[in-house]
């Protein structure tokens, strides 16, 4: 089942990455000054994280598992730049993947995500950026780049995932003209 669902998770970003590329590319017979290439955003809180240390944890062996998987899911997806906060569970999150793509992880101030905003939105046409965030700035950040996440808690702070929510991943385009930000929500791991 757990393999199944994994398939059909890569399948459905498979899919995401073909509409993309198609619409990067324009329709059939569109002028190539008209067609436009959105940046993508792919945010994730990190993943499940231990007891180790109360102020810095690292990942459980479960989230060490998750990690793993989001490697798998993306290793195909075109990402072109991974970022990251400095905590820890954070940085272990996209390790496997930035590993395994040969990148390296910028670091970003999660206290300043309208800075990241504007530096993810000044990217490259077509680059996939990968953002692991936390429970509160992933919700935030996708908040700041125009996208709208359903099914929130919500509490003075503002909006955040709830704590067992580790499996939420968000793919934001961003065209590169003016136009509507396009977020969409899908599951990863187990």
């Amino acid at each position: 089942m757990k393999i199944k669902q994994s398939l059909w998770a890569a399948s459905l970003l498979a899919l995401c990455a073909v509409g993309l590329a198609w619409q990067s590319e324009g329709a059939p017979g569109e002028d190539d000054t008209t067609a436009r290439r959105p940046v993508t955003v792919i945010a994730v809180r990190h993943a499940e994280k231990g007891a180790d240390d109360p102020h810095d944890p690292g990942l459980t062996e479960e989230g060490s598992r998750r990690a793993t998987a989001l490697a798998r899911l993306l290793a195909h997806a075109g990402v072109t730049h991974v970022y990251s906060t400095t905590y820890r569970r954070t940085q272990a999150t996209v390790a496997p993947l930035a590993t395994s793509l040969e990148l390296a992880v910028a670091g970003y101030d999660p206290q300043d995500l309208s800075g990241l905003a504007k530096q993810l939105r000044a990217l490259p046409p077509g680059s996939v950026a990968v953002v692991a965030g936390h429970s509160n700035t992933t919700p935030s950040l996708i908040g700041a780049l125009g996208g709208e996440i359903r099914g929130l808690t919500t509490a003075r702070r503002g909006p955040f995932l709830g704590d067992d929510e580790y499996n939420r991943l968000f793919l934001v385009t961003l065209p590169e003209a003016a136009g509507a930000v396009n977020c969409m929500e899908l599951r990863y791991g187990e």
